[in-house]
C-alpha cells in the first residue's frame, strides 16, 4: 500500500510575495512577534517559489 504524498500548495507569483514582504516592512520599520512570524513565513514562501518547490497556481 502506497502512502499518499501531501499536495504542495499553489504558488503565488514572486511579485506577489515580494509585495507582501515590502508591505510588511512599510508598516513601521520594526516587526512585532506576529510580524516576525509572518515575515519568516513569507521568506519561506519566497524561497519555495524561487526553488520551484511550489506548484504554479492556475
Amino acid at each position: 500500500m502506497s502512502v499518499p504524498t501531501p499536495a504542495r500548495p499553489a504558488a503565488r507569483s514572486l511579485a506577489a510575495v515580494n509585495a507582501d514582504i515590502r508591505a510588511l516592512w512599510q508598516r513601521g520599520g520594526r516587526l512585532s512577534p506576529e510580524g516576525r512570524r509572518e515575515y519568516e513565513r513569507l521568506l519561506a514562501e519566497w524561497a519555495a517559489v524561487v526553488r520551484g518547490d511550489a506548484v504554479e497556481a492556475a
